[in-house]
């Protein structure tokens, strides 16, 4: 019986000479949710210029406690003139401030009479005045490579002007389904079939990790269909993903396929849900390679499966580091149990509160059953051979971080 590894091991084995994969340009308008190819340097301080945090009165702050005359008015997108000494000027959020003026009264404090205004006493020098550069310096790294360009990025570069972006090319994934007894959904199921819940959930994960799902074929359990379809996986795809086929019944073909057709890196993990997880290479016409990740059938395994492997793998593809590790809470569990040789991946809610936060364990842990997922907002990561008591501290995984 092979020993079972555990996580880091598997971990280590899967991203061992991984590469980001090659960029590709993209308009800006195309690039949302893309990971940043190169450093971008930038190009224009932010703000451009000295302007008006609010609607008011710019002056020099010496001028203050006195009648002033209402020299000019200055709008948002129009160029100021120099500020007449003794003067003040009647000035719009964003404006921009005056030659002569280091400060901005809001109107509110301010009594008009005519063409004068009477200014408050003891305005200190730069209040109201966002100043040039004070968000971005022009030359400075604006962002960093692997920066996933949410909205807030694009907004960032919409504002240094820039039209496109260099973005990593999405990891292409081929998603190979096993089995005689699973059908897709539409046809009708025989005795002993089952719907193909694990597909559209791995797509989805896939698509939220940065990877396009390319390929989708059912795989029926036989070697020689198993070796012809993973081969042309490798070919399709820059990861070969598949569910089922990789424990040690008859029909399980995938295992001994992968080790015919390429390289069989680890099997089998001290992990539950998931210990019949393969990991390994398959070789290209070309004399490269692919990953491959094996995972099991059952759905809450392939669901685990695919947050702690498919996601760095994803991640090291992209040259993205937040999607290397998951996010770690500490929280206070509200739930019992015991665990054997195998950590222990337990779908968990969690409730933010004063105390603190707590973790609350789905009562049916089975891997089969996939609705304890819907709801999950955490993995409670619970060490091999440890008891957990209600009120002890654990750690959880956090799920909704993408």
């Amino acid at each position: 019986m092979a020993e079972l590894k555990p996580v880091e091991e598997a971990l280590e084995a899967l991203l061992a000479g991984v590469t980001p994969l090659p960029c590709e340009t993209l308009c800006l308008e195309s690039a949302a949710g893309r990971i940043l190819g190169r450093e971008l340097t930038a190009r224009l301080d932010v703000p451009p210029f000295d302007n008006s945090a609010m609607d008011g009165y710019a002056l020099a702050h010496d001028d203050a406690g006195q009648w002033r005359l209402i020299s000019q008015r200055i709008t948002a997108g129009t160029p100021a003139r120099p500020l007449q000494p003794g003067t003040c000027a009647r000035i719009f959020t964003g404006g921009e401030i005056p030659p002569g003026a280091d400060c901005v009264v809001m109107q509110e404090r301010v009594r008009v009479d005519g063409e004068q205004a009477l200014i408050p006493d003891a305005i200190p020098a730069g209040d109201n005045v966002r100043r040039r550069g004070r968000d971005v310096t022009s030359g400075e790294p604006l962002l960093m490579a692997g920066e996933r360009l949410e909205a807030a990025a694009l907004g960032h570069l919409a504002g240094q002007g820039f039209t496109e972006v260099a973005v990593r090319r999405r990891p292409r994934v081929a998603l190979l389904s096993t089995g005689d007894e699973i059908v897709d959904p539409g046809r009708p199921l025989k005795a002993g079939q089952l719907y193909n819940s694990n597909r559209p959930m791995l797509r989805r994960l896939l698509e939220r990790f940065g990877g396009e799902v390319v390929w989708t074929p059912s795989v029926p359990d036989s070697r020689e269909a198993t070796l012809r379809l993973l081969a042309e996986a490798s070919e399709r795809a820059d990861v070969v993903v598949s569910t089922g086929g990789v424990s040690v019944g008859e029909e399980d073909h995938v295992k001994a396929a992968l080790e015919s057709l390429g390289r069989l890196d680890l099997w089998r993990l001290a992990i539950r849900p998931g210990k019949p997880l393969a990991l390994g290479r398959l070789p290209r016409k070309d004399l490269s390679e692919v990953r491959f990740i094996g995972l099991p059938g059952n759905p809450v395994s392939s669901f685990v499966g695919a947050w702690l492997f498919l996601r760095p793998l994803m991640g090291a593809l992209l040259g993205c580091p937040a999607l290397a590790t998951l996010p770690r809470l500490s929280a206070i569990a509200d739930f019992e149990t015991e665990t054997g040789p195998r950590r222990h991946y337990m779908r968990v809610a969690l409730a933010f509160g004063e105390q603190g936060i707590k973790a609350h364990a789905f009562r049916d842990q089975n891997s089969s059953v996939l609705s304890s997922c819907i709801s999950a907002d955490a993995l409670a990561e619970i060490p091999a051979d440890s008891r957990i008591c209600r009120g002890d501290i654990i750690d959880c995984l956090w799920l909704r971080s993408d």
